[in-house]
């Protein structure tokens, strides 16, 4: 895993990363391509102007995936409660990007897969952040 071997590798990671953190930052990062990916292949369906707001959620999701995931793969005098924040807000675009998509996955395979990065997205920021407060 490429996210756990540059961590670890962290002059300010004492011990081994936490899995729920790193699995956090693995999923942020493969949303955030999800989303490009589909609001991309929205662009090119038929009945575009349909899918405005399938779009637009998946760009807003897409921008906060990847923000929250760099935020999480900083380590060098981090704030866990800024951290927490981010990963609640990734959580909700998630939450709301994956509802949308799943509107459109019978019909789309894109949205299907998207809508599934989504909750795995949503689940693993929920689990971070329960880890993060538990530590602190």
């Amino acid at each position: 895993m490429h996210v756990q071997d540059m961590i670890a590798t962290h002059p300010q990671t004492a011990e081994r990363p936490n899995d729920a953190l790193l699995h956090c930052i693995e999923h942020c990062y493969a949303c955030a391509q999800a989303c490009t990916s589909c609001a991309d292949a929205c662009l090119a369906e038929e009945r575009v102007a349909e899918l405005r707001q399938c779009i637009r959620l998946n760009l807003d999701c897409a921008d906060l995936c990847a923000a929250a995931g760099r935020m999480a793969t900083r380590h060098t005098a981090g704030n866990p409660h800024l951290l927490a924040e981010a990963l609640n807000a990734c959580a909700l675009a998630c939450r709301l990007c994956g509802d949308e998509c799943a509107r459109h996955a019978e019909a789309m395979a894109h949205c299907r897969i998207c809508a599934d990065a989504c909750n795995r997205c949503e689940e693993s920021c929920s689990a971070a952040i329960r880890v993060i407060r538990n530590l602190h």
